[in-house]
């Protein structure tokens, strides 16, 4: 896949280094930008629209803390070779389906469902397993001790990190105006001089209303950050690994929180094992431009966190299916489907 950060201009590598995180929250937030690096209105959305369009950006939006908005889990099937393009397909199909990956091993499609509450997911997963034919694992999440994946592109070595207390996954409390709110937002802003603007006549609100909503899950922690979603294969990060290691219960929270001190580590948390299926309780993700680059950061990280000698695995992307926000519904949908997940 071609880099195309080797092809940016300095307003490119700006906009996106300074602004995945502090977007103005203003009526006129393009124009907030241009103002604060001496540019223009114009110059700002044609170049970010630009950036969008070569794939460099998916959005400009909310990164919600998990499990904030609706129910969600990481999910894997074993499916032959010969069927997984169309058996990812099919999963791709769904809205509540925000990633969706090839990854090396025999669990070798890996996707995140998010949907209302956890009735309404266990719909979700039901119906893929039983259009796909084939069981369906879950991992929800149980601790994050570290999860934002956002890039540093003119920078890329940062100071390291302060430990991370284990935080469980609470699902906030919304009432409907922002849970119509959330599923609007799950687009990102439009590239328009007034995009909240636009955005609250989506949701059926004000202006000023989705402006304080924001600011206020900002606050609250609900949404983790606000900004540009930045695409990391085509930003040249294409070899992606998820670390997984069985720790013992006892002392999971404890590696979590050096493995959130690790500035290479961009997600770490703790997820449900699987009986008889799946092992690991421990996760995280390291991005890097070269295979062999990723796995001796991985190696380096594992022997200074203490888990070197911890049954593991490292399972590399392969395929990218489906990358974008999730769109969990503003409220429950009946399927009549019989929740039953492997």
């Amino acid at each position: 896949m071609k880099d195309i950060r080797a092809q940016m201009t300095p307003l490119e590598l700006r906009l996106l280094d300074e602004f995945q995180r502090d977007f103005p929250l203003v009526p006129a937030p393009y124009a907030a930008i241009a103002s604060a690096i001496a540019s223009t209105e114009g110059a700002v959305l044609g170049t970010l629209a630009r950036l969008r369009g070569n794939g460099a950006i998916s959005r400009i939006g909310a990164v919600f803390r998990p499990g904030a908005v609706g129910a969600s889990t990481l999910a894997a099937m074993a499916v032959p070779a010969a069927q997984l393009e169309r058996i990812a397909a099919q999963v791709s199909a769904h809205p509540e389906v925000s990633h969706n990956y090839e990854r090396e091993h025999r669990l070798n499609l890996w996707f995140v469902a998010t949907a209302y509450n956890a009735r309404a997911l266990d719909c979700v997963l039901a119906r893929i397993a039983t259009e796909c034919g084939h069981p369906v694992l879950r991992m929800p999440l149980l601790e994050e001790y570290h999860i934002d994946l956002g890039f540093r592109l003119g920078r890329e070595v940062e100071a390291r990190r302060a430990a991370a207390a284990g935080r469980r996954p609470e699902p906030a409390v919304l009432n409907s105006e922002e849970r119509q709110l959330a599923e609007a937002l799950a687009g990102g802003l439009a590239l328009v001089a007034r995009p909240f603007d636009l955005l609250a006549k989506r949701a059926g609100l004000e202006e000023r209303t989705v402006l304080g909503m924001v600011a206020g899950w900002q606050s609250a922690g609900i949404v983790r950050r606000f900004g540009v979603i930045v695409r990391h294969h085509e930003l040249g990060y294409a070899a992606n690994a998820m670390a997984v290691w069985d720790v013992d219960d006892a002392c999971v929270a404890e590696a979590g929180a050096r493995l959130a001190r690790e500035s290479r580590v961009t997600l770490a948390y703790r997820r449900e094992r699987v009986p008889r299926a799946w092992p690991h309780n421990l996760y995280c993700m390291v991005h890097g431009r070269e295979r062999e680059e990723v796995a001796s950061t991985v190696a380096g990280i594992a022997g200074r966190v203490g888990l070197a000698a911890r049954p593991h695995d490292l399972l590399f992307s392969r395929r990218r299916f489906k990358q974008t926000a999730a769109r969990p519904k503003a409220r429950e949908e009946r399927h009549g489907w019989t929740p039953s997940i492997a």
